[in-house]
């Protein structure tokens, strides 16, 4: 296609979507509400998600050494665990550094801190923070640190307590995982009839477009012109139709997240849906005005498809 010819079936396309001012009014409002769906669960999957990770970073497994526990073993300790398959990370926490954590947290505790000092030595022994790479992995690694304190040698004999309070964690994390599972199948399920339906409805509006320019298709056939240069104005149409309706729904969200970005900030995983909207706003953009454009489209595609036959 030249771009001469090019030009026309733009400007045709343009002149339809003005001319039929009512019926693309009524597409574009019928895919805002399919485009709004989809952001919709795109919001809900990232609240659901961020609030899955955020769970996953509470499940830890602390080790807890004697004040007397010599360095080189705790290193040698932390060296085993890295080594595990189930590890994702070890972090060390000197006895000095959990000294400096403790009056960090009790700054304003005057009288911990006045007891710490009397003390006249620190009371606190070092710690490892072990991070699996599953929730699911946290048992073999305290079966692990559990088989080198029975041990009574080494690193396994200066351990003093090991913190696994996993259980409760891993029930959270179980039931936020089937209730994101779920949460996206229904997504899907949803998005999938909004899609069938805004594609049948405009089925109906396009073939009502086409009978009003059947005068039209009739001459362009005569003149000689093929399927695709008849087809095209009609495409050009739904892509401007899907434009104007992805816009707007991502005008529609701003007011929306910002006015319900205090709240998920507070109580869904931390995350402020406004300040997420602003920061990813060109991922929102492809997502919902790309999902907009190919929907006209392609519902115009295949209505002129199938009711184009002069």
């Amino acid at each position: 296609m030249s771009f001469v010819t090019l030009r026309r079936v733009i400007r045709a396309g343009l002149l339809d979507f003005s001319r039929n001012g009512f019926v693309s009014f009524s597409s574009i409002l019928i895919m805002v509400e399919t485009l709004f769906i989809l952001g919709f669960m795109l919001f809900v999957g990232i609240i659901l998600n961020t609030t899955l990770n955020q769970l996953r970073d509470l499940a830890d497994v602390n080790v807890y050494f004697t004040t007397n526990a010599p360095e080189e073993q705790i290193v040698t300790l932390q060296k085993s665990l890295q080594a595990l398959p189930e590890v994702e990370s070890v972090g060390y926490v000197s006895a000095d550094e959990a000294e400096q954590q403790f009056r960090a947290r009790h700054k304003n505790d005057q009288l911990a801190l006045q007891a710490l000092d009397e003390l006249g030595s620190n009371p606190l022994g070092a710690v490892l923070n072990v991070k699996a790479k599953d929730v699911s992995q946290y048992d073999a690694i305290a079966a692990f640190l559990n088989e080198q304190q029975s041990l009574g040698s080494g690193a396994g004999a200066s351990i003093d307590k090991i913190n696994y309070n996993n259980e409760q964690h891993r029930s959270a994390l179980e039931n936020l995982k089937n209730i994101t599972n779920s949460g996206g199948r229904l997504g899907l399920i949803i998005i999938a009839i909004f899609i069938i339906t805004t594609i049948t409805t405009l089925f109906n509006m396009i073939r009502l477009t086409i009978y009003t320019s059947r005068d039209e298709i009739h001459v362009m056939r005569l003149m000689g012109a093929g399927q695709l240069y008849i087809r095209a104005p009609f495409m050009i149409e739904g892509m401007l139709q899907g434009l104007i309706a992805g816009i707007t729904t991502l005008l529609l969200f701003y007011p929306l997240t910002w006015w319900l970005g205090a709240s998920t900030a507070g109580f869904f995983g931390g995350v402020n849906i406004y300040t997420y909207y602003l920061s990813h706003f060109v991922l929102f953009f492809i997502i919902i005005v790309g999902t907009g454009v190919g929907l006209g489209a392609l519902a115009n595609f295949l209505a002129t498809r199938r009711y184009i036959k002069i």
